[in-house]
């Protein structure tokens, strides 16, 4: 598993704290300095110490316990590293009594079972220390990766409900095209001009995670006018806005589903009960509902992947942040979304 830069400050943390408490130990302690004891102490000594470490680090956690999952290999192989290394040490003190048997600067009593198990015990130490360091970075790059991954499935996820949108709204408004163009009607012209304008929108602008609350909103007016242009009688909506439009964003495509859901499966040619969409906005709420008198002629089951579709998008891009009431009534259907931006 590839390491960044947190792991290089955690190893480095740690070296400068081993190195600067050897440091202090030698000053307080007064044990007699010589350089040759101290070019055995800190270097030959801490390279063997290094190694130790970074054998336990580098090769036997990733191979044996991670790769392998050869617990009881580890164990051994862990115990033999700390008595080997340990014994090094030994045989290089018994090699140089008068520099390394030294206490308060002067030669201590020749024990090199109390000198072998000091060293195990160091040599624990950093065994020990490998272990706890590896398997944090290692739990943090884990995490790291798992949210990435996270983060990864839900764009592809909201990618795949945006494709859907898309397809959805463009075939019902080429339906409704045909349907003026196979009328031989003047108002053919105007509605491609609309659904060309839409589709500019919802290809070249709502490509990013936020747009303009007042994009949308003019996305919404275009997508209303495309509408209306299909009804010969006319078609009656009552858009209203109140508070921060020009100042709020929202994800892109978010309202279009209740708007649509009206036009389809309500009744938009009565002019004493219209289609009702009311947008209030402020620094920290949304407030979207659509109310419409429900066409009693309408069997459609199906629905489409409209609302299913921005519920899901809703749960992936405001989780926690969304309050979502449809009242489906005998005559009425109300939509109303509260979003905190």
């Amino acid at each position: 598993m590839k390491e960044g830069k947190g792991a290089l400050i955690l190893h480095s943390i740690f070296w400068a704290t081993i190195v600067i408490g050897a440091v202090v130990i030698v000053i307080t302690t007064g044990s007699g300095i010589t350089l040759k004891r101290e070019f055995i102490s800190f270097g030959v000594f801490g390279i063997l110490n290094i190694s130790l470490f970074y054998i336990n680090y580098i090769f036997l956690i990733p191979e044996l316990i991670k790769r392998r999952k050869k617990y009881w290999l580890y164990v051994f192989a862990f115990f033999l590293m700390i008595a080997v290394f340990a014994l090094i040490k030994t045989v290089i003190a018994v090699l140089y009594p008068a520099d390394m048997m030294m206490v308060r600067g002067k030669a201590a009593e020749y024990n090199v079972n109390e000198y072998y198990a000091g060293k195990a015990f160091v040599g624990g130490f950093f065994m020990i220390s490998s272990c706890i360091i590896k398997f944090t970075i290692d739990w943090f790059a884990s995490e790291r990766i798992q949210r990435n991954l996270e983060s990864e499935r839900r764009e592809m996820e909201l990618q795949f409900l945006k494709s859907q949108l898309n397809p959805h709204f463009l075939f019902n408004s080429l339906n409704n095209i045909y349907s003026l163009a196979y009328q031989k009607s003047d108002k053919t012209a105007d509605a491609i001009m609309k659904l060309s304008e839409i589709m500019r929108y919802m290809i070249y602008e709502s490509n990013t995670p936020t747009v303009a609350l007042s994009k949308e909103v003019d996305y919404l007016t275009s997508y209303i006018e495309l509408q209306k242009i299909r009804f010969k009688d006319g078609a009656y909506i009552e858009l209203t806005l109140n508070g921060e439009i020009d100042n709020q964003k929202i994800v892109p495509l978010m309202l279009i589903s209740f708007v649509e859901n009206a036009f389809k499966h309500g009744v938009v040619t009565d002019p004493e009960e219209p289609v009702k969409i009311n947008i209030i906005a402020n620094q920290k709420i949304l407030h979207f509902s659509v109310v419409n008198k429900k066409n009693q002629q309408n069997k459609d089951a199906q629905g489409g992947v409209g609302l299913t579709n921005v519920e899901r998008r809703l749960q992936l891009v405001y989780p926690d942040r969304y309050k979502l009431n449809v009242v489906n009534s005998a005559t009425h259907y109300t939509c109303e979304l509260m979003i905190d931006i």
